[in-house]
């Protein structure tokens, strides 16, 4: 099917299953323990061995020599893999990390043997019998450091419009300041896990994969395999948030631990070894300029971000929000990456926005009061319907209900009730604030495609590669193909995450709602066409409904086409030129209000609002699940999450649950979601977007926002722990 005008009236507009609030299709199975995550998959493998993975004890260097005599000899181990036995492994795909060392060594923690046993407890105590001696490297691990050998990335070009330094110097009003974000770790629930088994030369893996299609291309480049000999699966997963987006260090081992042992081998990396040994976050280094005329209107936006990674990794690209969110003739953004020796730098929930909003949004607030205006009027002041640009043709965005988003949000909030004279409401001990940000988040979209198939008991099956991180993708593609064939969510059974299914992308980059949705709608279609030809009705003026194929005066059962066999039909959604046509982004507004100890500096969140445009709701249910998940992740950034460099050893020191704090639920009051109503004819015949990424994007400068407004002292280096404002706190009477 192709998609190349924007949609019209379809059977999905009739919303009577679509929209609604559905809980997970899938939750009992999760709530009561039944659902088989990756490394549960005992059936599949009963005579599974264990791998244990022997991680790096340096950063940078190589390895002068590996013994491992004694790992081999110890009891129950069939094979120990190291770089000399593996065969070639090469370091390609969307992780640029080399999944086993050496010689070389890249990072800390990087794999350098895997251990397999029969038992798990066998293969921990062998991986503690392999001794390696190292010859350490020097390496570089201090961002601010390496900044004088940073450079431009082809992957976010400079952006230069107008006379960004002369309109800077002569602007009325001006932000000239530094924010810092540090290195985050995804910390998902679930490990990275994988069982792999071969049958011959062909390999089927059970792996905790955000994307399968992915996963499959990337392990045949790393061992050497093809891809028509590569099976994923990933039928459910334990949160993702960027960090599974393909097959790390867990997923390659298991492979080459199974060919080597001769039978199927469960890897999953303990939860210390997953934040050096995959990927995080990269912390930024931003300066923000803002220059405005007295009435408050942008004259000049300048946005530049420094970065870090490995050879061949990317920039975190947190200017690149500042290119949309508000108009100005004159802009400058600069993005620079250095090269450092830290685990790899990759995408984690809302890359680029969730850094880059961290900076932008608290510049905004700041520039708001050396105007002496509200920060929502200056913002809505500066709102823009086309994408700032200095070339003639303008490209408009295809939905842009940020103004909506933002007047929305601060009557629900209460936000005329806010002192604009920071540190002067109190609570007893407590200084109060309030704070908010506006939010924006791509929509990108994907070709994908499905496989429907109708039975003799009316009952429709659905199968695509999509995969669900608990994002409900089981749920709204049940919907979708209930919608489109005219029967309850429970005639639907959905099967997800095999590469032996229609390629629908996958979940990641909020673009895995629409997508795989749109794939489903065009298999439906040819569903309903082949159906209303059995049937012997003309298929352009033909209803689906209540189990029903209705046209005219004549109504027949649904299940009925399928009398002489089952009925399969799949297709594949594409793509014209419309996004390059409209800029398909989606918009919102976060507010939050905050107590600061005023004795101690500890600060609590006590209630937090997000206003959400992102087209069409699949979901309410789901998609408020995404968005209070996303200002969860927020509120940890803002306020806690950090992942603490040992500068001279080049590792993340606090690498467990331990050290690494993330929010609980002591820390979130009640969060209160708004969607704002929006349709976008652009993206798909759903005219949805994708909404769990836009949840993260604007919520912790929000936070910092409130911070200042309760204690007066700007805090420009996250996290806002308590020490970076307590000697300034005002005097407690």
């Amino acid at each position: 099917m192709k998609f190349d005008t924007p949609a019209g009236t379809n059977p999905i507009d009739r919303q009577t299953v679509i929209g609604k609030p559905h809980p997970r299709i899938e939750g009992p199975l999760k709530t009561t323990g039944t659902a088989v995550y990756s490394y549960e998959n005992h059936a599949v493998a009963p005579n599974a061995a264990y791998g244990y993975i022997v991680g790096a004890g340096i950063a940078k260097g190589r390895i002068a020599s590996i013994d491992t005599a004694a790992a081999k000899a110890a009891p129950g181990v069939l094979a120990v893999i190291t770089a000399d036995n593996a065969g070639p492994v090469k370091a390609s795909g969307f992780y640029v990390a080399k999944p086993l060392a050496g010689p070389e060594i890249d990072h800390y923690h990087q794999a350098v043997a895997l251990v397999v046993a029969e038992t798990f407890e066998q293969a921990r105590a062998a991986a503690g019998l392999v001794r390696v001696d190292y010859t350490r490297g020097t390496g570089a691990f201090d961002l601010l450091a390496a900044r004088a050998g940073a450079k431009p990335h082809q992957r976010q070009p400079d952006v230069r419009i107008g006379d960004f330094d002369g309109a800077f110097a002569k602007a009325a009003v001006k932000v000239d300041e530094v924010y810092t974000t540090p290195d985050q770790s995804h910390m998902m629930m679930e490990p990275h896990a994988t069982i792999a088994r071969w049958d011959g030369d062909e390999l089927t893996i059970w792996s905790a994969q955000q994307i399968v299609g992915w996963a499959r291309r990337d392990l045949a480049n790393k061992i050497g395999v093809p891809q028509d000999k590569i099976r994923i699966v990933a039928t459910y997963i334990g949160g993702g948030f960027g960090g599974k987006g393909s097959v790390c260090s867990d997923a390659v081992l298991a492979s080459l631990g199974a060919r080597a042992a001769g039978r199927p081998v469960k890897v999953a990396l303990p939860r210390t070894l997953m934040p050096n040994n995959t990927t995080h976050r990269p912390a930024t280094i931003q300066r923000v300029r803002l220059g405005a005329d007295k009435d408050g209107r942008l004259v000049a936006i300048g946005h530049e971000t420094l970065s870090g990674n490995l050879p061949g990794g990317g920039p975190e690209i947190a200017a690149a929000q500042t290119e949309l969110l508000y108009a100005g003739a004159n802009r400058l953004n600069l993005t620079r990456l250095a090269v450092l020796d830290l685990p790899e730098g990759n995408a984690m929930r809302a890359p680029g926005e969730a850094s880059g909003m961290m900076a932008l949004e608290v510049a905004m607030d700041e520039l708001a009061e050396k105007l002496g205006m509200d920060p929502v009027a200056l913002r809505i002041l500066n709102d823009t319907q086309v994408v700032p640009s200095d070339k003639p043709e303008e490209t408009p965005f295809s939905t842009r209900e940020l103004v909506q988003c933002l007047r929305t949000g601060a009557d629900r909030f209460g936000w005329k009730m806010r002192d604009p004279k920071p540190g002067t409401k109190r609570d007893g001990q407590w200084l109060v604030g309030m704070g908010m940000a506006s939010a924006i988040r791509g929509a990108p979209i994907m070709p994908a495609g499905a496989r429907v198939t109708l039975d003799a008991k009316g009952m429709v099956t659905v199968e695509s590669n999509m995969t669900d991180m608990g994002t409900g993708s089981y749920t709204i593609i049940g919907q979708t193909a209930a919608e489109m064939m005219g029967v309850p969510l429970d005639r639907v059974i959905v099967k997800l995450a095999d590469t032996r299914f229609p390629d629908a992308f996958g979940g990641g980059g909020q673009a895995g709602a629409a997508t795989a949705t749109a794939g489903v709608y065009a298999a439906c279609v040819k569903l309903r066409e082949a159906v209303a030809t059995a049937l012997g009705f003309n298929s352009g003026d033909v209803e689906f409904t209540d189990g029903e194929v209705r046209a005219g005066n004549r109504r027949v059962s649904l299940a009925g086409a399928a009398k002489a066999g089952p009925i399969t039909a799949e297709d594949k959604i594409e793509y014209g030129d419309l996004s390059k046509r409209y800029s398909q982004q989606t918009f919102g507004a976060h507010f939050c209000e905050v107590g600061v100890d005023a004795w101690t500096g500890e600060i609590r969140i006590r209630r937090m609002l997000a206003v959400c445009a992102a087209g069409r709701i699949l979901n309410p249910t789901t998609a408020r699940s995404q968005v209070i998940g996303g200002m969860v992740m927020g509120a940890g950034a803002a306020l806690m999450e950090e992942l603490a460099v040992d500068k001279r050893f080049g590792f993340f020191v606090n690498h467990d649950l331990a050290g690494y704090e993330v929010p609980v639920h002591a820390d979130i009051p009640h969060q209160d979601v708004v969607f704002i109503d929006e349709l976008d004819p652009t993206m798909s015949p759903l005219k949805a977007k994708g909404v769990g990424e836009l949840g993260i994007s604007g919520v912790a400068p929000a936070i910092a926002n409130a911070v200042y407004n309760a204690t007066g002292i700007r805090i420009r280096e996250y996290p806002l722990t308590l020490e970076k404002h307590l000697d300034k706190l005002p005097q407690v009477a």
